[in-house]
């Protein structure tokens, strides 16, 4: 069981996937824009671009890409996760895999994680999945990261990932940082507790 499979279960029950994305639909059915993630990459890169949803649990922002025009693959470690996404939109490439040893032989225009991916990830394995994240992107290529930074912006008892933490990694991996902010929505970063990171893949 994953670090992420244990605290949705924890936290919602054995039915996470399916209550995860009747959360998301519910939302949307009260007029709440639910594509934040989906309206940063349309600011950062254009249709069709490849996109990788890394992390992509249920679906919902590789389906927004997909209807926006992107080219678009979903990969989750977490199968029931898959279940819903392929039963939401079959249409679509959804693959399961592990970010920390990925390796799709193929390369993305951007490469998103959202969902606070970042601090979801098995203990230790920061560094690899960075390598991994990296050599998805073409080269100038983007990696777009959303997560909290503190027990409020975190699931269950999720252990804080620091920022300077994620920089070093993905650093490592030869990701340089380009912008941050505070919202899917672009707003100024104010060191606070949640963050929406942008890499660039040296060329």
């Amino acid at each position: 069981m994953t670090l992420w499979q244990r605290i949705a279960r924890e936290t919602t029950g054995d039915d996470y996937a399916a209550a995860y994305a009747r959360r998301f639909a519910a939302l949307a059915a009260r007029g709440q824009d639910v594509h934040g993630e989906a309206a940063l990459v349309g600011a950062l890169v254009q249709p069709p671009a490849r996109v990788l949803d890394a992390g992509c649990g249920t679906g919902r922002t590789a389906v927004r890409l997909q209807e926006l025009g992107y080219a678009v693959v979903g990969v989750d470690v977490d199968a029931t996760m898959l279940r819903e996404a392929r039963a939401a939109a079959p249409e679509l490439d959804w693959r399961e895999g592990d970010l920390a040893t990925l390796d799709l032989g193929e390369t993305f225009d951007l490469v998103l994680l959202a969902g606070n991916v970042i601090p979801l990830l098995e203990p230790a394995t920061l560094l690899a999945a960075a390598a991994r994240l990296a050599a998805h992107a073409v080269p100038g290529g983007l990696v777009v990261c959303g997560f909290g930074l503190d027990a409020d912006h975190l699931p269950g008892d999720c252990p804080v990932t620091p920022l300077a933490d994620v920089d070093a990694a993905f650093a490592a991996a030869g990701l340089v940082a380009q912008e941050r902010f505070a919202t899917w929505d672009r707003a100024p970063y104010d060191d606070g507790g949640y963050v929406v990171t942008v890499h660039r893949r040296l060329p």
